[in-house]
């Protein structure tokens, strides 16, 4: 199968996936499964790019190809972590405030176009961060050997992965434990105030990086336009945590901050 078959069908299950999601989340007027269904998208994806990028016959199968076998096992772990530790937090916190004004929560009237657009922006978050692995996974490219270039990144996504999921448990025991000192600087939050935000970005990064061997062009993926299309991975997940309300950065500096600024007003 070719790469821009792959990336079509990747993309028509993806906007399966949270078109269903949407109906039936607005159905129940419930938020339970957004999260859910995001990460089980990206499983989803990891899967059929595995199986459908081994078969073409000029490919190399799945088992024999250790740049596949990479990526698949990292960004399954890595997106399965998302999918675990998101459920668990919505459990916690009895829901997801940012759903309550378009659900129609505490007397608001529903807004089901806006509630629509968030799974829209989850369709567009899953296929694009998903980029770079669709690309390792679709290539026909036989290359079974790793270069110098090639550990150094796989290096590093490993660490961005391994960074983000510490952060969250981190995070998650000293919320536990009753959020000691009002401001979390346990761990590797004591050199990074959103460690778990570096963690994402930095992985997206090293994995469209590690993606470069990948490329089916013979004088290499800087002159591949689908290498450069993954570029969109780090970016998108930048635009997600550092500018986009209400998540990320702006979430977590504004209004779910304000509380603990009030109690340390010398912070």
């Amino acid at each position: 199968m070719s790469q821009g078959f792959i990336y079509g069908i990747s993309a028509a299950i993806t906007l399966g996936i949270q078109l269903a999601g949407f109906v039936a989340a607005y159905t129940l007027r419930t938020e339970t499964f957004y999260d859910i269904l995001g990460g089980l998208n990206y499983l989803t994806l990891a899967i059929y790019a595995a199986t459908a990028g081994a078969a073409d016959e000029e490919s190399l199968k799945w088992v024999d190809d250790p740049r596949k076998i990479i990526t698949t096992i990292l960004f399954g772990c890595s997106r399965g972590w998302l999918l675990v530790f998101l459920a668990w937090r919505a459990h916690e916190r009895k829901g997801d405030s940012r759903f309550d004004e378009v659900l129609g929560k505490g007397g608001n009237p529903p807004q089901p176009l806006n509630f629509f657009v968030f799974w829209m922006v989850q369709a567009m978050w899953v296929y694009l961060i998903s980029m770079p692995m669709l690309f390792v996974s679709s290539s026909d490219v036989r290359k079974p050997e790793f270069s110098a270039y090639d550990i150094v990144w796989a290096i590093l996504f490993i660490l961005g992965v391994l960074i983000e999921i510490v952060a969250d448990i981190q995070k998650a025991l000293w919320v536990k434990n009753g959020r000691r000192g009002d401001f979390c600087n346990v761990g590797v939050w004591a050199y990074s105030r959103h460690p778990n935000y570096f963690g994402e970005i930095f992985q997206w990064w090293c994995l469209w990086m590690f993606s470069y061997s990948s490329s089916e062009k013979l004088s290499g993926g800087y002159v591949d336009p689908l290498w450069w299309v993954g570029i969109i991975s780090p970016l998108f997940t930048m635009q997600i945590l550092l500018n986009m309300k209400p998540t990320g950065l702006c979430n977590a500096e504004g209004q779910s901050l304000k509380r603990f600024y009030e109690k340390c007003p010398e912070r």
